[in-house]
């Protein structure tokens, strides 16, 4: 079949980058007995003709020639070649049949319409490959039962003949999991699918973990039925998994140092350079490890969790039970569904903290990163359980390894100090300030410490000579901003000591046009207020510059230094006009009655506006002077119309007192919602912050 690739015109489709002209070559190349090659060549068609999951048509006329690879015995990896066509299938089968989608050209493109046919008329082949010789290809195969085979009672026989006679954990684990995805597609494979899943959950002859994928997957196909006992039923069965290991013999226990690895040499030397910004090595390191999977229980506990849904006491508890496991791999990946668990629906997660505080052990740094960078994530407040056992891990290391600990040779343990030092900081504790010393001094991931570094200004004396010695030979035209992210941590300082590197560091930046730069040197000055007097000079210019952020942050940074009204309320006055209006309402309500020349063009825009700037001028309205029973109305309508602004409303509405009564009906609505403002993509701690207001409107109401 791939001697007819010719007979399809490539030249004339496209893919994610461009003509399809290569298409038919990376086909071939799947056929290759060298493997390298044949990785290339999958690589290539799913970053290309595959990309994330979109169907073009040249991905569509691919599928011949894929069936043909998949049906022949010589080609080495068959395998992969029916994962891809499955991949294709279930993209197709996801899109909406009569919908019309846009290829990269801007064309429109409907060949998903014609893939699920295809791979229902070739659904023989795929009953063939789910019984191959090869368990590879089994398993590739395996999952077209669930999917493409229409005949409900074909599928479900099929399938319990594949749990009969496969032998391997794995592959009885996907002929489950395709059962139920059988049962949950078609309406006629429901009930005997559910029934025979309850039977494999309470047979205790089979393996503990062919019944917990029963159960997952009979609670995911009908989860109306779950009921109290379903928790402590899969908890259990996850214990029987995950048992204590037998001690080992002394002689043969792994050496307590540094867990994973063997090192106890510590050098101030930094990794390898890989010859790219190290801010930019780590991302890609994060992205490596994003999605890794440790557990083999992992991928069904994450799809049990998705089932649970928003029943967060009950996640909560599976989550405990994962996290007390004596398995570390289940421990392990336990710590991202948690941070999963936190960011996204409310709740009290003091004791979730807690036990991803208790994985903090010296003697397993790859486990302690996780958990200690997970701990860095949270906002302060949901943070604080952990801040001791956070301290006691920098110290056993600092005790084990020496004061420089943070520059180890030896990748684990340093990502672990790192991580637990930089969330100590965040919770502004002093005990982090040794190991953020020892990167500033030695310059070994010391972009790692300025992050943090503005959490602590009650060490502003050691900090900030380090910082701006820095600062002062920062490369401000570097694209990925060391200058910006010094900037915000003297911000954070807020030290009148830095005033005269700050000064410098903004003329150089104007003078290099860096205009964000330049920014975050304003506001790093603005937050030292009148201590900054002596920038003054430096700063008037800038409020009548061209680029309007510039000018916000030069009027802004005026106004905190000066405090002088006439100057500033006019300048603020006309960027409500701009793309900073929201922003320089806020600085106008912060003036209070001195902002009361602005009032005209606030109440303007709080009654004709976008739904953001009716929020900001609303509440600098009130701030400045306005009465509540004007206000409210504002604030509760935009916030009727969009979720997104609760947290300014709801913090206007805690500075109004008691006048904020006739909110309360909204406010309780909120408090009772179970998902985070912002849902998974929200900021955790803009929704705490929100929580706290709101509880404080209340409290100041009753």
């Amino acid at each position: 079949m791939t001697n007819n690739l010719d007979s399809v015109d490539w030249s004339s489709m496209g893919h994610a980058y461009g003509p399809a002209d290569e298409v038919p070559l990376w086909l071939e190349q799947m056929a290759s007995p060298d493997p390298d090659v044949r990785e290339r060549a999958f690589s290539r068609f799913y970053s290309s003709a595959h990309h994330q999951g979109d169907v073009y048509s040249c991905t569509a006329a691919s599928l011949p020639f894929l069936f043909a690879l998949a049906d022949d015995p010589q080609v080495p990896d068959r395998a992969a070649v029916i994962r891809l066509v499955l991949s294709i299938g279930s993209a197709a089968l996801d899109r909406d049949p009569d919908g019309v989608y846009y290829s990269p050209s801007g064309h429109a493109s409907t060949p998903h319409a014609d893939v699920v046919p295809r791979m229902r008329e070739r659904i023989e082949d795929f009953v063939r490959h789910a019984a191959d010789s090869d368990p590879q290809v089994r398993q590739a195969a395996v999952p077209a039962l669930g999917l493409f085979l229409d005949d409900a009672e074909r599928a479900f026989a099929l399938l319990r003949e594949r749990l009969a006679a496969e032998s391997g954990t794995l592959e009885r684990l996907l002929v489950i999991e395709t059962a139920a995805t059988l049962a949950q597609r078609l309406p006629g494979a429901l009930g005997p699918v559910t029934t025979w899943l309850a039977v494999l959950a309470a047979d205790p002859a089979l393996d503990a973990d062919i019944r917990l994928a029963a159960l997952v997957h009979q609670a995911a196909c009908t989860p109306e039925a779950i009921d109290d006992s379903l928790v402590p039923t899969a908890t259990g069965l996850l214990r029987q998994l995950t048992s204590e290991p037998e001690p080992e013999p002394e002689d043969e226990a792994r050496p307590a140092d540094c867990g994973q690895c063997t090192c106890t040499d510590i050098a101030t030397e930094p990794a390898p350079d890989r010859g790219v910004p190290p801010q930019i090595a780590a991302v890609f390191d994060d992205l490596d490890r994003h999605g890794r999977v440790h557990a083999p229980t992992t991928e069904l506990l994450t799809t049990f969790h998705r089932v649970l849904d928003a029943r967060v006491p009950e996640r909560t508890a599976l989550l405990s039970a994962q996290l007390r496991s004596p398995d570390a791999a289940t421990r392990h990946d336990a710590i991202a569904m948690t941070w999963d668990l936190i960011r996204s629906w409310r709740g009290t997660h003091t004791g979730l903290v807690l036990l991803i505080a208790a994985c903090l052990l010296p003697d397993d740094p790859y486990t302690t990163a996780e958990a200690a960078e997970t701990l860095g994530k949270l906002p302060p407040t949901l943070a604080e359980p952990a801040r001791e056992a956070l301290a006691a891990l920098v110290q056993a290391h600092r005790t084990t390894y020496g004061a420089n600990v943070w520059a180890a040779r030896h990748p684990l343990l340093r990502r672990a100090h790192q991580q637990a030092v930089m969330a100590l900081a965040g919770l502004g504790d002093e005990r982090a300030l040794p190991g953020l010393l020892t990167a500033l001094d030695t310059g070994i991931d010391d972009w790692r410490a300025v992050q943090v570094a503005g959490h602590l200004p009650q060490a502003a004396g050691e900090l900030l000579p380090r910082l701006t010695r820095r600062l002062a030979d920062a490369d401000f035209a570097w694209p990925w901003g060391s200058a910006t992210a010094l900037m915000a941590a003297l911000n954070g300082l807020g030290d009148p000591a830095a005033v005269p590197a700050l000064t410098t560091a903004l003329t150089t930046a104007v003078e290099q046009e860096q205009w964000q730069t330049a920014g975050a040197a304003l506001y790093a000055l603005g937050s030292i207020g009148t201590g900054a007097a002596s920038a003054l000079e430096t700063v008037r210019p800038l409020v009548d510059a061209q680029d309007t952020d510039l000018r916000f942050a030069a009027v802004k940074a005026l106004w905190d230094i000066e405090c002088n009204p006439a100057d500033t309320v006019p300048r603020l006055t006309a960027l409500l006009d701009t793309s900073k209006d929201q922003d320089a309402a806020d600085v106008l309500g912060r003036m209070g009655g001195q902002a009361a020349a602005a009032l005209p063009r606030l109440r303007q825009l709080s009654e004709t506006g976008h739904v953001g700037i009716r929020v900001h001028a609303a509440a600098a309205i009130h701030d400045i002077g306005g009465p509540a029973e004007a206000v409210l109305p504002v604030l509760l309508e935009a916030w009727e119309e969009n979720d997104s602004t609760a947290g300014p409303v709801v913090d206007c509405l805690q500075r109004m007192g008691p006048a904020a009564a006739p909110a309360l009906p909204r406010i309780q609505a909120e408090l009772a919602l179970a998902r985070r403002s912002g849902g998974f993509f929200g900021s955790v701690k803009d929704d705490e912050a929100l929580l706290r207001a709101a509880r404080a409107v209340i409290d100041q109401t009753a």
